[in-house]
């Protein structure tokens, strides 16, 4: 596969990449930012450019945006970037289940990722992204 533009967030953690994912105004930067804060490293804000190397799908910045991430109501603001392989998509939805058995199956560029579903208005949001990679992304 060739290199594609998903529009989507992506961090690392601990160089796993976690792509956040959701329609517009639902917090995928506000998570981004949260995350970052906690110590992730961005890899792109609303734009994340993806390349299957191997058997792992690799997220790196996307280019003429790369290393710019909206602050609702402050402005764009730049952050080191870096790249890693993706470990885990999370879905951000108001219909996120309260319980989940594990993480369900999804495909991206081609590489079966893990996706959890989060519900975004939760005050701990980026706790439970931390603990979803834990639990449900491959080393």
């Amino acid at each position: 596969m060739s290199a594609l533009i998903r529009q989507a967030t992506c961090v690392a953690i601990e160089g796993r990449a976690v792509l956040i994912e959701g329609p517009p105004g639902i917090g995928k930067s506000s998570l981004a930012l949260a995350l970052i804060d906690r110590g992730a490293v961005l890899v792109g804000d609303d734009g994340v450019t993806l390349e299957a190397r191997g058997a792992r799908l690799w997220a790196s910045p996307p280019p003429n945006i790369g290393g710019k991430l909206e602050i609702r109501n402050v402005g764009i603001a730049r952050f080191e970037t870096t790249e890693a392989p993706v470990a885990l998509v999370i879905a951000l939805g108001e219909d996120a289940p309260r319980h989940v058995e594990g993480a369900e199956p999804v495909v991206v560029g081609g590489i079966e990722l893990p996706l959890v579903r989060l519900w975004p208005a939760s005050p701990v949001l980026a706790l439970r992204a931390e603990w979803a990679l834990k639990l449900h992304g491959p080393a």
